[in-house]
């Protein structure tokens, strides 16, 4: 298993796994962790580097949250009221998401952008009000790289520490990671199929 994820991420390659990075933030049922999971395999079979590794995840993951930071500057409260309104159901989110996440960020600011790399979903959920704030760009650039690149790198050496000191179980890493991406789909398949606005709960 481990040998067929390494052939899909050396096919993809570096600009493969930037794009891969950038979608996992724009689309959360595509987990960081399978795709650093594989790249970290691609390490341990010599088929790629940490550092580019690193350097292509990390501007992947920061033009992913930055699609979602510019639509929040851009658009506002005004205009994303209707929006929510009409595609919340397939982001699984309705207005009073956004309002709370948007306290959240005006109590801890430019920290929760960074903290919350490390939490699923809030990790692009943060980068909406952190535009709809009109936080400073510089800021946002810094604390998000700084977030995404420290979390890159826990998922790459936690994958490579395992393969490295069980070494029987690189297989079943391999596992692990189809396993992730099949979850995290059926997760938010079953999540689509049962989520309802507050009003009808």
């Amino acid at each position: 298993m481990d040998e067929i994820i390494v052939s899909i991420v050396e096919r993809l390659g570096y600009f493969g796994i930037a794009v891969l990075m950038a979608l996992e933030n724009i689309f959360p049922p595509l987990p960081s962790e399978a795709i650093m999971g594989a790249g970290a395999l691609a390490i341990e079979n010599g088929r790629m580097s940490f550092w580019p590794l690193l350097i292509f995840a990390t501007i992947g993951t920061v033009a992913g949250n930055y699609g979602w930071f510019w639509f929040g500057d851009r658009v506002g409260y005004e205009k994303l009221g209707p929006f929510i309104e009409r595609w919340g159901r397939w982001l699984t989110l309705e207005w009073e998401d956004i309002e709370r996440t948007s306290r959240f960020f005006k109590q801890r600011g430019e920290w929760a952008v960074f903290f919350l790399r490390f939490f699923p979903v809030m990790r692009t959920m943060i980068s909406l009000p952190a535009g709809l704030a009109h936080m400073k760009l510089w800021k946002f650039l810094v604390f998000t790289t700084a977030g995404a690149a420290i979390w890159n790198a826990i998922l790459i050496y936690g994958t490579r520490w395992l393969v490295g000191t069980f070494s029987q179980i690189q297989d079943l890493v391999g596992w692990i990671v189809i396993g992730s991406l099949l979850l995290a789909v059926v997760g938010y398949g079953w999540r689509l199929y049962t989520w309802k606005p507050r009003a009808e709960r």
